[in-house]
């Protein structure tokens, strides 16, 4: 069964997008790896399609196979079965899938709000907070998935709020600067809240023909990323930043979504104490443009890939492999914390 991990925070321009891609690359080396694209934006679509973008929604082919026309049946209430959705396959990343997003995804939230606030009262929406699920669950079984890593909106929608809960894992992307603090601190009152929704929901739409899966999303751990390096640490004016941000962490997420059973039973004890973080991810600087022009994540660049020329080449050189080491560490990390649990 694929392990499902959501990436989210409410705060937009923490590179929630960047991380799930990179991420799921760097899985996708040993792993079937299945990425979602919920943002109407479509910005994790479009790094993986790359020139075939547009295409992608105008071909016959393809046009429909999103995530948005992957549940229409159940939204627009037709009595046809939710079937799995045709991915993309990046050829450098052949067991990385994109179920593709849609920019019109957001005209399905009213009525999924609508459907769970109702208790089920209107029984035309009782299949509507299962169904995202179930699209996904087709798809990661066509494709044998082992990780699924969805990324959302920067929003407290109620598409964002169905997904985060029909998932096993979560991870919530920070940047050093005190909008993250005020973020963290409306997630550490939001995420409790939903889950305590949900174990009274569960039930009511056990007999839908899409039940809300019955899993509780369980803490992984922050990123903290977008910040610049000065003698091998991060500038001066972020790491007073990265300290707020692991000690409320600590102190005031980690307690909070605890009691709701958000997080997992065994972390490591020196994990606890840097304040639950995965890593430290800087700007990935020029590399950034190569990346975007290649279509592959900062470490996967090849050399002659990378846009430069004399010593500022080698230094970029040097820069992106310690990018592989970071985002396999990552990896290995998030890993090892779904195996712990």
């Amino acid at each position: 069964m694929s392990k499902r991990i959501v990436m989210f925070n409410h705060k937009g321009g923490v590179s929630k997008t960047t991380s799930v891609y990179n991420i799921g690359w760097m899985l996708s080396k040993d792993n079937n790896v299945l990425i979602v694209d919920a943002d109407p934006q479509c910005n994790l679509s479009s790094l993986m399609l790359g020139e075939n973008f547009e295409k992608y929604y105008y071909d016959e082919n393809t046009r429909e196979h999103n995530i948005k026309d992957g549940v229409k049946s159940a939204f627009e209430g037709k009595p046809i079965p939710l079937k799995p959705v045709d991915c993309f396959s990046h050829e450098r990343s052949k067991r990385l899938f994109l179920l593709a997003g849609h920019a019109n995804l957001s005209e399905y939230d009213a009525s999924l709000t609508f459907a769970q606030t109702s208790n089920n009262a209107i029984q035309t929406l009782q299949n509507l907070p299962g169904a995202f699920s179930k699209l996904i669950e087709l798809t990661e079984a066509k494709y044998k998935i082992d990780y699924t890593i969805i990324d959302l909106n920067p929003s407290l929608s109620a598409i964002n709020q169905n997904l985060f809960l029909s998932s096993n894992f979560f991870i919530v992307p920070t940047n050093p600067d005190p909008f993250s603090l005020m973020a963290l601190n409306t997630l550490s009152e939001v995420l409790p809240r939903w889950m305590k929704w949900k174990k009274s929901a569960i039930q009511i739409f056990s007999e839908s023909v899409y039940p809300i899966p019955d899993c509780t999303p369980k803490f992984i751990g922050t990123l903290i990323q977008r910040f610049n390096i000065r003698n091998k640490q991060p500038a001066k004016p972020y790491r007073e930043n990265i300290e707020e941000i692991q000690n409320y962490t600590k102190s005031m997420l980690y307690e909070k979504i605890k009691k709701e059973g958000m997080t997992i039973e065994n972390y490591p004890c020196a994990f606890s104490n840097s304040g639950y973080c995965i890593a430290h991810i800087p700007n990935f600087q020029s590399l950034l443009q190569d990346a975007y022009r290649s279509g592959v994540p900062v470490f996967c660049l090849k050399d002659d890939e990378i846009k430069q020329t004399g010593v500022i080449s080698e230094n970029l050189i040097v820069k992106r492999d310690e990018f592989f080491k970071l985002f396999s560490t990552i990896a290995e990390t998030i890993e090892r914390m779904i195996d712990n649990e």
